[in-house]
């Protein structure tokens, strides 16, 4: 009797992931590969997307790399050509995102608008993408946004990186309401503070240590412990889920102290 395939299996399917070169982005490519995905990594950095991608070639995966602003509706525009000539899209995972350690009394325009723009508008235009090209093909498939925990809970000098992940993970829902009919799932990870380049100033710092106490957990989360929630949310095991959020925090957001 032959076992059946498991739910998580991802052989066959096409994942693009921003932010794919570093931090999250990365592990994500690693552990979706692993599940037998070939991975597209988009990112606005070229050399960190091609070193991703051959430590991935040399574990056998397959994996393809598209530059990409996704600030920018041309960039965005132009990578997804490119995308189509590797195959139908199956999966999105929208990971590229900034932060600005800045008080909402000392932040310029500028940099308001960079965090916005990468966080939250960036965000929906890769989706608007991805949805398309899921359409199109009458395929359906898996978005998964990476909203943050601080989309829900709040903390001193993060207001615009907080403001974008909140409208995130309501525009998941959105997302969700819209497009169900095609097919399309959308769902977020809200993830607590984990040992990346992005967070690493702030996490040296005095606030980054006392925040650390706070979390109930008394520690960092390791980017390995968000394999089985991107996995579940990618894969066939989240088939009749849509409009979720999975918090992977080690208990930040029940605000403990």
């Amino acid at each position: 009797m032959t076992m059946p395939q498991s739910v998580f299996d991802m052989s066959g399917r096409r994942v693009l992931i921003t932010g794919g070169g570093t931090g999250l982005g990365q592990r994500f490519a690693h552990t979706l590969a692993a599940a037998g995905a070939t991975v597209i990594l988009a990112a606005r950095r070229a050399h960190r997307l091609e070193q991703t991608a051959r430590a991935l070639y040399e574990r056998g995966a397959s994996a393809h790399c598209v530059t990409m602003d996704v600030a920018s509706a041309a960039s965005v525009a132009n990578a997804f050509r490119a995308i189509a000539a590797i195959g139908p899209l199956d999966v999105l995972v929208n990971n590229a995102g900034t932060a600005a350690d800045k008080s909402l009394l000392d932040i310029g325009e500028d940099e308001w608008d960079r965090v916005m723009d990468a966080n939250l508008k960036g965000a929906w235009l890769v989706a608007r993408a991805a949805a398309t090209a899921m359409i199109a093909a009458g395929t359906g498939g898996s978005i998964v946004n990476i909203a943050s925990v601080l989309g829900s809970a709040v903390q001193k000098h993060t207001g615009p990186y907080s403001a974008a992940k909140a409208g995130l993970l309501h525009l998941t829902r959105a997302m969700a309401l819209e497009w169900a009919r095609h097919g399309i799932r959308v769902n977020a990870i809200a993830p607590g503070y984990y040992r990346t380049d992005m967070a690493a100033d702030f996490l040296e710092s005095d606030a980054g240590r006392l925040l650390q106490k706070r979390i109930p957990q008394r520690r960092l989360g390791d980017p390995q412990e968000l394999d089985g929630a991107i996995l579940l949310l990618a894969s066939a095991a989240s088939s009749y889920m849509t409009g979720s959020v999975i918090t992977v925090d080690g208990g930040l957001s029940l605000a403990v102290v």
